[in-house]
């Protein structure tokens, strides 16, 4: 019996998915529970099992190709098995999205009711950029334009930008699906020698200089998976939470000796800034409940577990793994676990279990150099901490002046679950326990 291979939603959040690549050919035999494609979801990259055996008859959706959850993606089944019905089902799908949003003449408009194309509600925009067509695995490709009553097929944008360069269509061999014609292919074609005889004549104008090549170029790029939800949860939190910023100035001298100290000693692992940070994080969220909780419709949820979210730099975006029951870890414990968590992070390999669901989040800038920021809240967590970086600072100490590393935080808070009086309650005790270490103990 065929089996069908789907845009699984592989996080609660996912609401379509980028097929980064095939790991198996049409033809090649499939074992249930190979791997025979790789997704790139809205966190991380994740491998697409096969749910039935037998061999990969047809490839639906090619790599490359963006399309929402639920979509017919391939066809696993015996060699001689009449797939027919399943390939017309494919076909009656809508259509699906490759590489871009897809593309809008200047001269179409929404329909009544419908949403404009994100690149629509600009000032001046103009037609997305070079979204190809949609097409089935099915359909056939050619290698050169297709004439359609005598008009080369071309893109919106390519069919503008070959007129303002004088460039012929006709001329130009399209990668598009069908032969059309995208900008890309009218970009390599004005990068060809025929490029230099359109191009002005330099230095026509009492001997001046030719003019310099251009150092930055209009583009359009499709924005990954993660950005996509990193830009809605942002919707989500800033406009429908009410935040409030809270920042506190702590002493960094006794907790980076104890640092030093410790690591003097450590043979297998190293102690970070950030360790420390997430350590103390967590026992005042321990001795402060009221902001390891969340706003939930019209009730507040305390948390049993004090669940840390990292924040993680990755190309493309921002992933926050999760350090769970940090409030019931050492500062060994929370070394190792956050240093395997960050580099599986950036290597986006977590699974959704291990970036989902945390209680209060810490965000370090420091390392970059940064003196202090606030931080957009992570809903449905109540704050999140922005760390700025640590520095030599004249302060005043007795009535003389010497010189001490300091280190500026921000929390954010959410006003529903966390006053003023909660907040600075819990900067205080975080404060406290990083210029007195001994204090976490007390």
């Amino acid at each position: 019996m065929a089996t069908k291979v789907v845009m699984a939603q592989l996080s609660p959040t996912m609401e379509e998915g980028k097929l980064i690549e095939w790991k198996i050919s049409e033809g090649d035999p499939v074992a249930q529970g190979d791997i025979v494609a790789e997704i790139e979801t809205d966190k991380a990259n994740m491998d697409v099992e096969a749910m039935g055996a037998g061999v990969l008859r047809k490839i639906v959706v090619q790599a490359g190709a963006t399309v929402p959850v639920g979509t017919l993606i391939g066809i696993i089944s015996e060699p001689d098995e009449d797939i027919e019905s399943l390939l017309s089902e494919a076909e009656a799908e809508p259509a699906v999205v490759v590489s871009e949003e897809p593309s809008r003449s200047p001269e179409e408009k929404p329909a009544k009711g419908e949403a404009p194309a994100a690149d629509e509600t600009a000032a001046g925009a103009e037609a997305a950029e070079d979204a190809e067509e949609p097409a089935a695995a099915a359909r056939p490709t050619e290698t050169e334009p297709e004439a359609e009553g005598g008009r080369v097929r071309a893109s919106p944008v390519a069919r503008k930008m070959a007129a303002e360069k004088g460039i012929e269509l006709g001329t130009i061999a399209g990668s598009g699906p069908g032969g059309r014609i995208l900008k890309a292919d009218v970009e390599a074609a004005m990068a060809g020698p025929a490029a230099a005889v359109r191009a002005p004549a330099a230095g026509a104008i009492g001997g001046a200089e030719p003019a310099a090549e251009p150092r930055l170029r209009d583009e359009r790029v499709e924005a990954s998976q993660m950005r996509k939800a990193i830009a809605r949860r942002l919707t989500e939190s800033i406009g429908p939470v009410p935040h409030f910023y809270l920042t506190i100035e702590v002493d960094m001298e006794r907790a980076l000796d104890m640092r030093s100290e410790l690591n003097a000693r450590a043979e297998d692992f190293k102690i970070g800034v950030n360790d420390i940070l997430l350590k103390t994080a967590a026992e005042a969220l321990v001795r402060h409940p009221q902001v390891n909780a969340s706003w939930d419709e019209d009730a507040i949820q305390f948390h049993g577990s004090v669940d840390l979210g990292i924040a993680v730099a990755v190309d493309g975006g921002l992933i926050t793994p999760v350090l769970r029951a940090a409030d019931r870890k050492g500062l060994r414990r929370i070394s190792l676990e956050s240093a395997d968590l960050i580099e599986r992070a950036r290597a986006r390999k977590l699974v959704p279990e291990e970036y989902q669901g945390a209680t209060f989040s810490v965000s370090n800038l420091g390392m970059s150099g940064i003196d202090e920021f606030t931080a957009v809240i992570n809903p449905p967590e109540a704050a999140i901490l922005a760390v700025g970086m640590t520095q030599e600072k004249p302060v005043v100490e007795g009535g003389e002046v010497t010189v001490r590393r300091r280190m500026r935080v921000t929390m954010s808070c959410d006003h529903r679950v966390v006053d003023g009086a909660i907040g600075s309650a819990f900067l205080a005790t975080f404060k406290e326990m990083l210029e007195i270490p001994l204090a976490m103990v007390l």
